[in-house]
């Protein structure tokens, strides 16, 4: 039987993206943008199965997580489309996977990279785990390994393609574009992006038995700093929320995807 693909994708790290006018709805330049997600996505997808998977399923993690066009897709592959989902970025993730995929992913807020920020820009200044930043890299690969799932490939911005690195140690990376700026980048020609992605997502499937999952030893801890008190004062009606400071809650238990569902809820509350 072959290898088990779990593929998470986002929009901002996608080939070419470097605007917000790219990545929602009402954006000039959005209908390219998605586009542009599926292209790369299906990239990833014939990479894996050119290696031999025998089932890969796609998560569409960006804002409203219906921008993959499902009729343009890999046939091959099953989509998870819609919100709210559970595990937003990482619905269906399970211990079913041999390796999971992050395509077109960004770095966290407060670093460097085209279009960074963690889960919402307009709300979340910081997010640790056990002590640890993170950015969506690293929850969602916390989530993936609470499961046994290694990550084995992330594309995106240079920055994102260290921050990966600096945390996961082995794990395959395609620099699809060399940010300047927040808004601006180097960007390959898409068609060169998705060879490389294609290729790396191959190698990564070929490689997985090498890969170790992200594991955090439980209890989890996930602390979260707003942008302003006001909006920890009304995140702080989650039950069972901690008060670290005027900005800064957090949220214990021993199942991450509990903690992951508590992180998003003050973050829904907050922005209410």
């Amino acid at each position: 039987m072959g290898s088990r693909v779990y593929i998470s994708c986002d929009l901002e790290g996608i080939s070419g993206v470097i605007s917000r006018d790219q990545t929602g709805a009402q954006g000039r330049d959005y209908e390219r943008a998605r586009r542009a997600m599926t292209a790369d996505v299906n990239a990833a997808i014939t990479g894996a199965i050119d290696a031999g998977a025998s089932l890969v399923v796609v998560n569409d993690g960006h804002g409203s997580m219906q921008n993959l066009i499902l009729e343009d897709m890999h046939p091959a592959a099953e989509v998870v489309l819609g919100s709210p989902k559970p595990l937003t970025q990482m619905e269906g993730i399970s211990n079913e996977f041999d390796l999971a995929m992050f395509v077109g992913y960004h770095s966290r807020m407060g670093a460097p990279g085209v279009l960074s920020h963690t889960i919402s820009g307009a709300s979340v200044a910081n997010v640790w785990i056990n002590g640890r930043v993170v950015g969506e890299t690293g929850i969602n690969a916390t989530l993936a390994g609470w499961f046994g799932v290694p990550v084995g490939l992330i594309t995106g911005d240079q920055h994102v393609c260290n921050e990966a690195r600096e945390l996961l140690g082995r794990v395959h990376t395609v620099e699809v574009k060399q940010a300047i700026t927040r808004y601006s980048a180097r960007c390959l020609h898409p068609q060169q992006a998705r060879d490389l992605i294609r290729a790396a997502a191959a190698e990564a499937v070929r490689d997985s038995s090498n890969l170790e999952p992200y594991v955090v030893k439980p209890p989890f801890v996930f602390r979260i700093q707003f942008k302003d008190s006001g909006m920890a004062e009304s995140a702080v009606r989650v039950p069972h929320v901690e008060v670290v400071d005027p900005i800064t809650l957090e949220y214990k238990s021993h199942d991450p995807t509990a903690a992951f569902q508590a992180l998003r809820a003050m973050i829904g509350l907050a922005a209410a």
